[in-house]
């Protein structure tokens, strides 16, 4: 009986009476893979004259705590084969976000306030802070357009840092190109998580990790309704009405227990999108100015179902199933494409995941991932005639765009993770892509006539005519796998090491000799480690992505014909009498001393604990490119009169180089936390610089047998970068999402618009410019998101029933960013701007869940 009274006189003290509301502490626990730990014992105390309350992890790792007032509370976590995770927490009046613990090696006791959840500087080599990390609360609160969290984070991604094939998307722990669930269903969106890591093929700025909600043993579900329409957006400049243009988004997951829920749970995730948008026409033909609206409707079905099941307490397997429909009208018109070469595409995609975890030992755990689906893409031309290009004047006739695309594809990771004393090593084989691509070609069949201006055009003067015959069937498998080993080592409290080495392979090219090493480290001087000292180099191995290997199958002289003819008539390119199928064609072949580029990174930094919840980082990031890919014409005509090949039997021989460099340096700072009372989030600035000598794998130079003057700033460079994400809280009336980007401008070349050189490609720069030799404009924006909660159940409040409504501005100042300057010299639109990014948008939304 006394101690009755006394748990409940600490619990009015500690605030459960009606003074306070009482709050929640929910949490989960996995071991250092990342696996969820089950049957762990978690320890809530409140202080010496309280009992202590007590609770077990279920098979997904998952904990609860509730009716707790504001105070301070000390947490433990226990279970055999792991040290003993303690750590102090500070609970506020607000709901806490979800605690994630992770058991590691070395004993760990450190102070979190939950009401902001704000990062701790760590002498982990896994724990940087110069990282972009979404959570929940912040996925809810920051003004992101259409729930289009990837594009929302992408603003802070590193071009440099991107392969060939683009941003890399890791789902779960698995490279991938779709993310796999609705935007309700996403947990966390983080980018440089652990940048030097092996696991990974590219380095952490070029990646984009998605970790995904896990099935619950309780019901819990959300619904968004978000709804755009042309009546609450400003006018794009270049438009001379107001598009009719609406958009509704439809999206929710639910997931609970599979009977008993003791050992089973399921997530169900469903988004359907209708866009009903409009592209914008500004070109420039022979009777004038072309300015108008073409509907460029869309709609997208996404159904994703998983279920997971605990096998004993050591085995949980997880099963989930996904469906897209997708399809576009008038895909590619817009800007100076008339509607007239517009093309309906569609796409269509099943996909089957599975995934096991074993605890083998305490200290071991195994993880296996599987990937299996299929892809189903046709594209068809609204108009089968022929295609006339005035270059940066306007594009009109058929869309020469027909091709169905199909892939049957098989993804998996193995990895199995050891602790060892002081060391944490895993090693592992991921395979991001082992695939079956078929392609019926029928592009260009009609032909496609080029003109270098508005003068040429209507004296029938083309200075190119381009056209595909023959056998377009293709199939090829490709495969991409990669092999790796890391060591993390705590070698003192204050100090941790990272080695690692991975092995990365692609078919169709000779170069087999990848090996990269990986190293970092992190050191946090004095006893009070509030500073931490962190590094770290290592070498990422790029891929060509299925294009590139694609052209070379068919464009190998045998297949696919693909005539270029340099200064042909019109209308008819080839004298009467004559066969066009007779005229050389043209081919694509490796370079003889290709490799595979690489890029070396390399950064130095430091971590600084200001207070309990702000810290600031400084950074200094470097990354040279080697061996970068480039095409160059082999077969180009010789100068200085270029009047023929020299191989009269072959037309355009473009031949993949691995000749290119790129080389950048930026240093980086950034305030995170609680920057104010009222501001909780993060401000990134970012001076930087980058010089390359190609525009990509798929770039030609403007001489192919003269490339002085291709070094010159990257297409991406942009000398200044500010990022601000953040919510402002002044009361208890909204949340306001804060969205900031300022950005210099990018380069742009000038080019005469003639094809002097006489190899089909109007890329010609006049004598002695270099590439890239023109300043864009900058780019500035201000996003903004008011939201409000309502609790359907007062009683209950953070656990009960509740609804959200909310409006987010984007470019709410509306300011005019132009973009696509024409550096063009025989274009009448050389040195304006032809397009702008989008102006104001509003977004209103509704959010229900429980």
């Amino acid at each position: 009986m006394l101690r009755s009274l006394s748990l409940l006189a600490a619990l009015l003290a500690t605030g459960t009476g009606t003074s306070f509301a009482q709050v929640s502490i929910t949490g989960s626990v996995q071991d250092p893979s990342g696996a969820a730990v089950a049957n762990a014992e978690v320890v809530l105390k409140a202080g010496a004259a309280v009992q202590p309350r007590a609770a077990r992890t279920d098979y997904l790792g998952a904990f609860r705590f509730d009716g707790l007032g504001p105070g301070n509370y000390d947490l433990a976590v226990a279970r055999e084969g792991f040290k003993i995770f303690t750590t102090r927490l500070k609970v506020g009046n607000r709901p806490p976000d979800p605690l994630r613990i992770k058991l590691s090696l070395a004993d760990l006791r450190q102070e979190i306030t939950v009401d902001n959840r704000a990062t701790q500087v760590n002498a982990d080599t896994t724990e940087n802070l110069d990282i972009v990390k979404l959570e929940r609360r912040a996925l809810d609160d920051l003004p992101v357009f259409d729930q289009d969290y990837v594009g929302a984070v992408s603003r802070f991604l590193d071009s440099g840092s991107i392969g060939t094939g683009g941003v890399t998307l890791v789902v779960d722990g698995m490279e991938t190109s779709e993310r796999g669930v609705s935007a309700s269903a996403i947990l966390e969106v983080k980018i440089n998580q652990n940048p030097y890591s092996a696991e990974y093929s590219r380095p952490g700025r070029g990646r984009i990790e998605i970790i995904t909600k896990p099935g619950t043993s309780e019901y819990h579900g959300a619904f968004n309704f978000l709804f755009r329409d042309h009546h609450l957006n400003a006018r794009d400049p270049f438009a001379l009405t107001r598009p009719p243009e609406q958009r509704r988004i439809f999206e929710g997951n639910l997931s609970g227990p599979v009977g008993s829920g003791q050992r089973s749970s399921f997530l169900i995730s469903v988004n359907r999108e209708e866009e009903d948008l409009e592209s914008i026409l500004y070109a420039l033909g022979p009777l004038g100015r072309i300015q108008g609206n073409v509907p460029n409707p869309r709609r997208l079905t996404f159904i994703s179902a998983r279920l997971n099941r605990q096998f004993g307490q050591n085995h949980t397997v997880s099963w989930r199933y996904e469906f897209t429909d997708e399809s576009t009208k008038n895909q590619g018109v817009g800007g100076f494409n008339l509607a007239e070469v517009g093309a309906t595409a569609s796409n269509r995609e099943h996909h089957i995941y599975y995934n096991h975890r074993a605890v083998i030992t305490p200290k071991l755990v195994n993880e296996f991932y599987l990937r299996s689906g299929t892809h189903y893409t046709p594209t068809a031309s609204l108009n089968p005639g022929q295609k006339m290009v005035v270059l940066d004047a306007f594009t009109a006739g058929g869309a020469q765009a027909d091709r169905l695309s199909t892939e049957n594809h098989a993804q998996f990771n193995e990895i199995l993770s050891w602790s060892h004393g002081k060391h944490f090593i895993k090693i592992g084989m991921n395979a991001p892509d082992i695939s079956r691509r078929g392609s019926n070609d029928r592009t260009n069949l009609a032909g496609t006539f080029y003109f270098s201006s508005l003068a040429d055009y209507k004296a029938g003067r083309p200075f190119s005519f381009i056209q595909q015959r023959g056998e377009g069937h293709l199939a090829f498998v490709e495969q991409v796998m990669g092999w790796f080993v890391q060591d993390d080592f705590r070698v003192r409290p204050n100090l941790s090491l990272a080695f690692g080495l991975r092995y990365d392979y692609q078919n169709y090219f000779p170069d087999h000799n990848n090996f990269s090493p990986r190293a970092s480290f992190a050191f946090a001087p004095g006893r009070s480690r509030k500073t931490v000292l962190r590094g770290g180099a290592g070498l990422f191995y790029d891929r060509t992505g299925s294009g590139p290997i694609a052209d070379l199958l068919r464009l190998d002289g045998r297949h696919l014909q693909r005539i270029v003819l340099s200064n042909p008539g019109y209308p008819a390119p080839i004298p009467p009498g004559n066969s066009i199928s007779a005229e050389p064609s043209s081919m694509a072949r490796l370079a003889p001393r290709v490799r595979t580029p690489y890029t070396a990174q390399f950064s130095f930094g430091v971590e600084r604990q200001l207070q309990k919840s702000t810290t600031v980082t400084v950074g200094y990031i470097g990354t040279r490119l080697i061996s970068a890919f480039r095409s160059r014409d082999a077969n180009a005509p010789l100068p200085p009169l270029y009047t023929g090949r020299p191989d009269f039997s072959i037309g355009v021989l473009r031949q993949i180089e691995s000749s290119g460099r790129l080389q950048g340096d930026s240093l980086e700072a950034a305030l995170r936390g609680n920057i104010t009372r009222f501001f909780n989030g993060m401000v990134q600035y970012t001076l930087g610089r980058a010089y390359n000598n190609t525009s990509g794998i798929n770039s030609f130079p403007a001489n192919s047998w003269d490339l002085t003057g291709e070094w010159a700033r990257a297409d991406f460079d942009e000398q200044h970068r500010l990022n601000l994400l953040g919510t402002l809280r002044p009361g208890k009336l909204f949340n306001l999402g804060i969205g900031l980007s300022v950005n210099s401008g990018r380069p742009y070349s000038i080019t005469t618009g003639r094809d002097d050189n006489r190899d089909g490609l109007a890329n010609d720069r006049p004598s002695g410019m270099p590439r890239n030799s023109r300043q864009g404009p900058g780019y500035a924006a201000l996003d903004l998101r008011w939201s409000r909660d309502f609790f359907l159940a007062p009683s209950k409040k953070d656990k009960g029933p509740t609804a959200t409504v909310a409006m987010d501005a984007f470019n709410v100042l509306n300011r005019v960013n132009y973009a696509g300057f024409v550096g063009n010299l025989s274009s009448p639109f050389f040195g304006q701007a032809v397009s702008a990014r989008p102006a104001r948008r509003l977004q209103l939304s509704l959010r229900l869940r429980f």
